[in-house]
């Protein structure tokens, strides 16, 4: 600060800026998706409700998995949604670990490059998925994700690997 003979403070001008202001531009939105037919507008609403509705997918119990994992397809997948760190704890026979966390990206992926993230041939559209996780929730995910994403038979182990461990006595693979 600056003293003057009679010693007070003197301050110095205060400068004063115009600072820009944002402008608000208005952009128009133009109808270049426009869909000619109303007809086909009206099918695809009526398919995305239909995908969009409240869904119960079929479940199995553990007499009807069982079966399954004795006498593996390649028709049906037994597919296990946990993460790998739970899967080392152990999984139902002639199942193969298909992650909930990369389930959607998964099932957009071209067969070739599914095969080698996950060792395993990706699911037709209609073959048989069973999905199981540690209790049923994840899995039950799973089945909507894969049934929102055009696959047709989907089924949800309900019990999942709780109740396989519960009736197999512990037994793991």
């Amino acid at each position: 600060m600056l003293v003057n003979a009679s010693r007070t403070a003197v301050r110095p001008a205060l400068v004063y800026r115009q600072v820009a202001r944002p402008s608000f531009h208005i952009f128009a939105r133009y109808e270049s998706s426009k869909v000619n037919d109303p007809g086909a507008l009206k099918a695809a609403h009526k398919l995305n409700d239909k995908l969009q509705e409240n869904w119960k997918g079929p479940v199995l119990t553990y007499e009807q998995v069982k079966p399954r994992t004795s006498s593996p397809g390649d028709d049906a997948y037994l597919i296990d949604v946990r993460e790998p760190d739970e899967v080392m704890q152990g999984s139902i026979p002639s199942s193969v670990n298909l992650p909930l966390s990369v389930l959607v990206n998964s099932l957009h992926l071209n067969p070739q490059t599914f095969r080698a993230q996950h060792g395993f041939e990706k699911p037709k559209k209609t073959q048989e998925i069973v999905f199981y996780c540690r209790s049923g929730k994840r899995s039950a995910s799973a089945c909507d994700i894969a049934r929102r994403n055009g696959y047709e038979n989907v089924v949800n182990y309900e019990g999942s690997w709780l109740d396989w461990v519960s009736r197999e006595g512990g037994a793991k693979r």
